[in-house]
């Protein structure tokens, strides 16, 4: 009753036009200070953002756009790489023996030395790096893993001591979302007609 009561009250004063209601809102607890529509508001310590020199993204921009030169020449090889494994595998996997395998391994190893082997002398090191990583993205494994399945640990314990003198690594993996992030974005640009 009481609450009918005061309801009719403030009707009443409000109709009236004599007086004028404020309401006052209800005060926050403090679990709520500093909400706004129930968005938390944090004040945030200032950034110091220096800008960098014009040569700074001059070198960028050059290191970028040979990147995609790079990615541009490997990953059609990357592609064919992926595609010949996948052929070659499943005759190799239908080889009974050690000695048709390994007779079917240099057969296949010298046709590619014919037909890519002039490409593949003539390739720079930061382009074989960037091909090995592309390897692994179409393949999933890395190039360590698949000379090692193919020709055994010790060929593939030689070819990265090989790698490892010119500062190259066969166990490397292709990383898209760290160290890798920006051939991953070229190789997407690739597939959409973009580049």
């Amino acid at each position: 009753m009481k609450r009918w009561l005061s309801i009719l009250v403030f009707l009443l004063i409000a109709v009236s036009g004599h007086s004028q209601v404020v309401l006052v809102p209800p005060e926050l607890p403090d679990s709520l200070a500093g909400r706004v529509d129930s968005i938390p508001h944090v004040m945030l310590e200032p950034i110091r953002v220096e800008p960098h020199s014009r040569r700074y993204y001059r070198r960028q921009q050059r290191q970028y756009t040979r990147l995609v030169q790079i990615v541009k020449k490997v990953y059609p090889m990357a592609k064919l790489a992926a595609k010949k494994l996948e052929q070659y595998n499943k005759v190799y996997l239908t080889l009974k023996t050690d000695r048709q395998r390994k007779k079917y391994i240099k057969q296949v190893q010298e046709d590619l030395m014919n037909e890519y082997g002039d490409e593949i002398k003539h390739m720079k090191i930061s382009e074989g790096k960037v091909l090995m990583k592309l390897i692994d993205r179409e393949t999933g494994h890395s190039s360590y893993e698949i000379i090692k399945e193919f020709r055994g640990g010790f060929t593939a314990f030689f070819w990265q001591t090989v790698a490892r003198l010119f500062g190259n690594d066969l166990r490397v993996r292709y990383n898209p979302y760290g160290e890798d992030w920006m051939i991953e974005n070229i190789v997407q640009q690739i597939n959409q007609g973009t580049i």
